[in-house]
């Protein structure tokens, strides 16, 4: 997006202390991932803390959280595309989060058709065609 950013990961190992503490037997180690840019003139900080189930350097950590990062943001693009997610204005009660997990669910339903197509076009589909819609619903069924 045309910013430099800077991003320092820092790890420990050395969490008996906690792992006692909160109960974690399953505790490796704890990261936390600083990062910094300039924005309108500013530098701008954040940081984010991890706990670790399995001992990672501090590359592997890095490595891991971008690409949930990657995924996060491929879904919401394909939800934007497909939906207009980011458009729509249901605001009242848990309108919003239900009508979201309903398109999560067509989406993974057309994701499933091995078919050729975009995700739009197997929804559409879906919608017209009343056969290919219960071959949708089926093909989740069996899994």
């Amino acid at each position: 997006h045309g910013r430099v950013e800077e991003r320092t990961v820092r790890v420990s190992h050395d969490v008996d202390w906690l792992r006692e503490r909160h109960e974690w037997p399953s505790l490796a180690g704890i990261a936390s991932v600083e990062r910094r840019w300039e924005e309108d003139g500013k530098v701008k900080k954040s940081v984010r803390y991890f706990i670790m189930s399995k001992p990672m350097t501090a590359a592997e950590v890095a490595r891991v959280v971008r690409a949930h990062w990657q995924i996060e943001n491929a879904l919401n693009w394909v939800l934007d595309v497909t939906f207009d997610e980011d458009g729509q204005r249901n605001r009242k009660d848990a309108t919003a989060e239900n009508l979201s997990a309903l398109r999560r669910i067509a989406l993974n339903l057309a994701r499933l058709e091995p078919s050729k197509g975009s995700m739009r076009g197997k929804l559409k589909r879906a919608a017209w065609n009343e056969d290919f819609l219960a071959s949708l619903l089926h093909a989740a069924a069996n899994i």
